[in-house]
């Protein structure tokens, strides 16, 4: 007969399911530490030697990781993502920064019409309450701030479409815009005509997802996106006619 005796699960593993859903799903982060040993186990109802043994087969998958007299922590397994080789050859070449807003803009319109399609009442609370956070810094003229919530903001509609492969994909690509890689995010933000912009547009997207209206959602962020790339452009080009001004200001004081 083809049955097998069903074995009842170990607690450990167990726990290293649950785990490694938050982690799957985005809701435990790269570099985000764990609880203690004794508050975790007793979150999960389970011993602390049950716990030792998940969180043993977590680090030996790479999923977590040690640091001495800190804990454990989420591994940043995003790093992987590209190598550090390309990372470098990204950073060098304007044509990075285009292909990467290109490639932003077909995913984010699917991810925002998504996110107005299917996404939960209270993913829908998590984007309008980012956004609200958008408009005190914008008042607060902090350019800092408002570069860190413009990622804060794309994310949480990413996260809100419910697709685990893009979400872990776009924040690979997130944190590497954070570093400057792509393009120096809080020069967007510098001018007022250019801030002012930007906060209309994400209004436009987050009226949109509020309404559930997918493809006015869609279009919103690729209207977005199109301006940023030839804000970008007309930087470029600025920078470009500076440097010869000088060159010929420079020469100009020579003779």
């Amino acid at each position: 007969m083809p049955f097998k005796k069903i074995d009842s699960e170990k607690l450990a593993d167990t726990v290293v399911r649950q785990i490694e859903l938050l982690i799957l799903r985005g809701i435990l982060r790269p570099g985000e530490r764990l609880p203690s040993e004794r508050e975790l186990s007793e979150r999960l109802g389970v011993s602390r030697p049950s716990l030792r043994d998940a969180a043993a087969d977590l680090q030996a998958r790479g999923l977590l990781t040690t640091r001495a007299g800190a804990g454990i922590f989420v591994a940043d397994v995003l790093g992987s993502a590209f190598s550090p080789a390309l990372v470098r050859l990204f950073a060098d070449h304007d044509e990075a920064v285009f292909d990467y807003l290109s490639f932003r803009r077909d995913l984010e319109g699917m991810a925002a019409a998504r996110a107005a399609q299917i996404g939960s009442d209270t993913d829908l609370k998590v984007v309008g309450a980012i956004f609200a956070k958008m408009e005190t810094a914008h008042e607060k003229r902090n350019p800092g701030d408002e570069a860190r919530l413009d990622a804060e903001f794309h994310l949480s509609i990413i996260e809100a479409s419910h697709n685990v492969i893009m979400l872990h994909m776009m924040r690979a690509m997130f944190d590497m815009l954070r570093e400057g890689v792509f393009y120096n995010r809080q020069m967007m933000f510098r001018q007022r005509t250019t801030r002012s912009l930007l906060l209309d547009q994400h209004r436009a997207i987050n009226l949109a997802i509020q309404a559930r209206d997918p493809d006015a959602a869609r279009a919103a962020v690729e209207a977005h996106l199109d301006y940023v790339e030839q804000a970008l452009k007309n930087l470029r080009r600025a920078e470009k006619h500076e440097e010869i001004a000088r060159q010929r200001f420079e020469h100009e004081q020579s003779r």
